[in-house]
Formats: structure tokens, sequence, C-alpha cells
């Protein structure tokens, strides 16, 4: 019987257990459980089965139903497993096994960014200029490689143009490659200029940066399409009904629902869920 989306399978598992951040036992609370009074700790796997059903569903952590436990207990733990670096680390550990086993396709990437609403976020927020110039909407840029696996994510507010955050972008990808392997970069014309380019290079990337009519012109001479595959990474992301609208108030904890997406689509590739 297939899983459901949110659903937690035991390959998946054995690779989140031993990245789960341990917790400080309290002596005092040992003590009052081993005479039979307390509330028994929370398993960790039924905290992430929880923290998954949250971002695939996108319901409210306090809607959460009650056979995943308190729902305040799990937010708790969310943000303490966001701050021990746990999300990044799934995601980093994903990465390295789908190098290992696939080998990351580094020599066509390609980099964008997107919008969305962010209605109650305190961080990283701005002007929509998509949204009649609403205050609170933020942008996710995401760097991808040729099969649209995350390298990297960067959050801003949604009045930062593209342009201004390809350093940024380059500079936190999760993972690099090894030696001088050829990078190309495709963008579209939001990058376009010779400091958005000297960055690239920098990076060790040849740049191709094309406005949609020029990349539908070079198509039909023959050259295959390529940019379009961080378009696709962008739709799997916004299939985890959490990522559609930020709720999130902390740009830390955005980002800890971003990677942990991010790991999920790896381990899928993976044949690990």
């Amino acid at each position: 019987m297939a899983l459901k989306a949110w659903e937690v399978s035991d390959a998946f598992w054995s690779k989140v257990a031993p990245l789960i951040p341990k917790s400080r036992r309290d002596p005092e609370k040992e003590y009052q459980r081993r005479r039979g009074a307390g509330r028994k700790p929370m398993e960790s796997r039924k905290i992430f089965e929880a923290i998954v059903y949250v971002l695939r569903t996108g319901i409210q952590w306090k809607a959460l139903p009650k056979e995943y436990g308190s729902s305040s207990s799990v937010h708790r733990h969310f943000r303490k497993w966001e701050e021990a670096g746990f999300f990044r680390k799934l995601w980093k550990k994903g990465l390295a096994e789908y190098d290992d086993m696939e080998g990351i396709a580094w020599k066509w990437q390609s980099i964008d960014g997107a919008m969305t609403k962010a209605p109650t976020a305190q961080e990283t927020v701005g002007p929509n200029p998509t949204d009649r110039g609403k205050k609170n909407g933020t942008k996710r840029h995401i760097l991808v490689d040729e099969r649209g696996v995350l390298l990297s994510i960067v959050v801003t507010g949604a009045n930062r143009h593209d342009v201004t955050q390809v350093e940024e972008v380059l500079k936190n990808r999760v993972r690099k490659p090894r030696g001088r392997t050829k990078q190309n970069l495709c963008a579209d014309a939001g990058y376009s200029g010779v400091k958005s380019e000297e960055v690239m290079k920098k990076y060790r990337y040849t740049p191709h940066i094309r406005p949609r009519g020029e990349e539908k012109v070079a198509i039909q001479k023959g050259y295959k399409a390529r940019r379009w595959i961080v378009e696709v990474a962008h739709s799997w992301l916004n299939r985890f009904r959490k990522l559609l609208v930020r709720y999130e108030k902390t740009n830390a904890s955005y980002e800890a629902l971003l990677q942990l997406a991010a790991s999920i689509i790896i381990f899928r590739k993976l044949g690990s869920i």
C-alpha cells in the first residue's frame, strides 16, 4: 500500500534518526517518571512525522491532529531542532548521498527567485511588486542542478531583485563540486548585467543569461532548453502547502521548512521515501 505524502517510511526514518538532536534530560522529571508521575516524553519519530504533516498539508501548528500528540510540544521541538541546525544537516546528508549514488549534475545549473505572500512574517519581508506593493512579501532564491535538485536556498524580502542575490546564492551552496568541474549557469533576463556575470565567473561559472524570446529562438535552432528546470523546482516546493504562503514569523523557521522540503525531494529521487 502506497504511503501518503506526509507519511514517513522506515527507509526515510533510517536516514533521519541519526541526525536528531539529543535532548537534555531533566533529572527531577526523570525521577518523577520513575515514580509513575510526569508525562512520557514524545518519540522523535512521531515529532518528525508531525512536522512533515504540517509541511505537506499547510495546516497551522495548533491544528495538528491529536494522533500526533501535543501541538505545542511538536512546535517547541521543531524550534529546538531548527536551532541545532538539524534540517540543514539532513539536506546536506541527502545531497552527499545523492552525489555518491547518482552524481550531482554540475554541468548545467539554473538560478531563479520566486515570490510568495508572507502576511505574518516579521523578518526578511518587503513590499511585493506583484501584489500591489503590499508590505509583507518574501522571496526564495534557489540554485538547482540539471535535474532540479536544490543546491542553495536564500530567503529575502519580496522587494529584493534577483540580481542582487547572485553572490549570496552561490556562496551558500550546501555542496560544491570537486576540482575544476565545468559549470554552466542558466538565468533569465533579471540577472543581466556586468556585475552579475562577474560574480558568476568568480565562482567558476560560464553565464547563460537570456530573455524568454531569445531562449525560444535558440530552442527553435536546435539548442536544448536548460533553464526550465529551476521553474520545475519552484513548482515542487509549492507542493509543500506550508510553503505556498509563508506564515512563519522568523526567517530561521521558514528556512528550516524549505530545507526539509529540499531533503524530501532528494530522498524521493533516491527511492528512500
